[in-house]
């Protein structure tokens, strides 16, 4: 059966929740065989993932929807006395558990999922010295509504009780009655048979019944000879019976195979389908790393061919730079050289 290890998160005993109801729903289990009946016997929940803000009077107004509520148990806190955001509730009929499992679990208050499940044993909590009056007189009473009390009610309550105790009376005495006849009876039989001067009795005359021609089939000691024939074809009977049943169990047993078939095909389609998007998602992703390395690298060149054309552009400034220094100091010296013959024409 069923059963949620604690090592699972809520949301994830929430899903799983959710998964079994609607398994059972698409399989059609019955309620005999449902998960739910291994607890039957208790009318408890647990509630838990709701705000800490709500009071037993908020939690009652939600989930008496399905059913009366007869005791709340909100777990507080000792020191400070607020809400600890899970609770636990007792229903007036258990059925009512099965409702509020199925149409609460992961549903949201105030924006928060909340955890609906059953519980098997729960033990109310014993009262302390330090309990709130609040808590002690809803775990004493209990929530429920108390019914009405009249006078004309009771009257009619104690009436019917007296009539009932009446005719309870009248029918022991009748049976009191009947044993003694009936032991009268059994020590006039077991007496001994009366005086020999008494008169004989009247003799009572008996009408001879008729035989019914149909019983000599039935009679073993003068059995028609188509009697054994009957019997075998009795026994043909009840043969054939068996072995179409035992066909039916056979047919049975195959419509469970091939459904069970069914579910494993569907499964593996599943896991095939599920293992194809996994693969397509691989493949695209490293479509996608491909590109983003190709736009990398021809950024990469282009950034590289850029350096090298400023690079290039900046060695021939500077190539520039120096043919026109060279230039001017071919044309200081060629000024000087002409000022040196000015000065030597002139002496």
């Amino acid at each position: 059966m069923f059963s949620l290890s604690s090592v699972f998160s809520p949301l994830t005993k929430v899903k799983l929740i959710n998964e079994l109801n609607e398994r059972e729903a698409h399989l059609g289990v019955n309620e005999s065989v449902s998960w739910h009946t291994v607890y039957k016997d208790s009318a408890w929940i647990f509630v838990g993932g709701f705000p800490y803000e709500l009071t037993e009077g908020d939690i009652i107004c939600v989930f008496s929807q399905y059913g009366e509520v007869v005791n709340i148990n909100l777990v507080r806190d000792k020191a400070t006395g607020k809400s600890k955001g899970f609770c636990f509730i007792c229903y007036e009929d258990q059925r009512s558990t099965i409702l509020a499992v199925d149409n609460f679990n992961g549903i949201k208050i105030k924006g928060r999922t909340i955890r609906v499940d059953h519980v098997k044993d729960y033990r109310p909590p014993k009262d302390h010295e330090d309990i709130d009056d609040v808590t002690k007189h809803l775990r004493e009473e209990g929530c429920a509504p108390a019914a009405p009390e009249s006078s004309s009610s009771s009257s009619e309550e104690d009436e019917q009780y007296k009539k009932k105790k009446k005719k309870k009376e009248k029918k022991e005495k009748k049976k009191a009655e009947k044993e003694k006849e009936k032991k009268s009876r059994a020590t006039s039989s077991s007496s001994p048979p009366p005086p020999l001067h008494r008169p004989p009795p009247a003799a009572v005359r008996v009408k001879e019944e008729k035989e019914d021609a149909a019983y000599d089939k039935y009679n073993q000691r003068g059995a028609p000879p188509g009697g054994h024939e009957n019997g075998q074809r009795a026994r043909e009977n009840e043969r054939l019976w068996a072995e179409e049943e035992g066909r039916r169990d056979e047919d049975r047993r195959r419509n469970r195979e091939r459904d069970r078939e069914g579910d494993r095909r569907r499964e593996t389609d599943r896991d095939r389908d599920s293992d194809r998007r996994r693969e397509m998602d691989r493949d695209r992703r490293r479509e996608t790393d491909r590109d983003d390395d190709r736009r990398r690298e021809t950024d990469w060149d282009r950034d590289s061919e850029r350096r090298r054309e400023t690079d290039r552009r900046r060695e021939m400034d500077r190539d520039n730079d120096r043919r026109r220094e060279t230039d001017r100091d071919r044309d200081d010296r060629r000024r000087e050289m002409d000022r040196d013959r000015d000065s030597n024409r002139r002496r």
